[in-house]
């Protein structure tokens, strides 16, 4: 290979990691702002798809509507149907933002293409990631059609955690050859750890989904006015939640010690440990904030959004730590370890 090609190469690279790095930021943002949509009530803001009220662009005040324009949705819908503009708005600038970032994933699948001649799986998973980006808008499509049931909401969400990872995985992969990461002792005790707090992190995630089920059935029952009563209204399942945190932080705390005790100087190892910590510390405040001062909206969306970071946070650690196995090919060495 020549030096022109092999600088191309690098600048090739170079555009890959930061667009995907960017596409992760907005993955994130995307994540946040449907929980904005959820803590809201604006799920059902636009009661069709993929238009809103059967317009690209939604109207802004009920006289833009049909006058029978409740009987035309509700029959669709089997349920009432009432204007508000704040609500059709916000879930309108959801699915926008969502149309963003499929653009985002796409440029990024663009920027793959030059692995094929080096590392083929970040172009391939690359191209998974645009794909699962499709069926997550068919998901949308039947998350409105089933007027939010719960599960439905709760599996689009998993599915986001999923697309997360992939490109948290292609992304630490570009970085195969080039990142300097500090040498760490006792790897199979601290891999042990580390699975079992990702286990526990995953499940703790679960748990929240299941005590946001309850929530809207809460929600159902009492409104949105009544929000100072939404916690006592949940039940053992919210215990149980706000318990677990505490094995939570113990076992991240550990974790983190191990880390700092057992690694060699400052790198992506080290610094990835105190961002799980820093996450979970701002994770727990927000729960408390929730418990005590009637779930004021937007700390609903930040808690579950911290939440997938967390999980990325733990699973890229995970990646960086084995980094010597997870990324063996043919064409690559290992990550650099100092």
């Amino acid at each position: 290979m020549t030096n022109s090609e092999t600088l191309t190469e690098r600048r090739n690279n170079s555009l890959f990691r930061r667009l995907a790095l960017v596409t992760v930021a907005v993955v994130y943002l995307l994540i946040m702002i449907g929980g904005i949509v959820r803590s809201t009530g604006a799920g059902m803001g636009c009661p069709d798809w993929p238009k809103c009220f059967g317009s690209w662009v939604p109207p802004t005040e009920e006289s833009q509507l049909p006058l029978n324009y409740k009987e035309i949705y509700g029959a669709k819908l089997k349920g009432e149907v009432e204007f508000n503009a704040v609500k059709t708005w916000t879930e309108y600038v959801n699915r926008l933002f969502g149309v963003f970032t499929g653009l985002m994933i796409f440029a990024t699948l663009l920027a793959s293409i030059p692995f094929l001649r080096s590392d083929k799986p970040i172009f391939y998973l690359s191209l998974l990631t645009f794909l699962l980006v499709g069926f997550q808008g068919w998901l949308g499509a039947k998350v409105v059609s089933s007027e939010l049931l719960p599960v439905m909401i709760t599996l689009h969400m998993l599915l986001a955690i999923v697309i997360v990872f992939i490109l948290l995985y292609v992304m630490a992969r570009s970085y195969v050859g080039t990142m300097k990461v500090e040498a760490v002792q006792n790897k199979p005790k601290i891999n042990k750890l580390l699975l079992v707090v990702l286990v526990l992190s995953t499940a703790q995630v679960l748990i929240g989904t299941q005590v946001r089920e309850a929530m809207d059935i809460v929600i159902d029952n009492l409104g949105y006015a009544a929000r100072s009563q939404w916690i006592d209204a949940l039940g053992i399942t919210f215990y149980v939640h706000r318990s677990f945190s505490l094995i939570i932080l113990g076992t991240n705390a550990w974790l983190f010690y191990w880390i700092y005790k057992y690694s060699a100087g400052q790198g992506p190892i080290r610094m990835l440990a105190k961002s799980i910590m820093a996450i979970i510390a701002v994770e727990i405040l927000t729960g408390v904030i929730m418990a005590y001062l009637a779930v004021p909206a937007l700390s609903q969306p930040l808690h579950l959004t911290l939440a997938v970071a967390m999980l990325g946070a733990q699973f890229v650690l995970y990646l960086f730590l084995n980094a010597e196995i997870v990324f063996r090919t043919s064409a690559h060495s290992e990550l650099k370890v100092v």
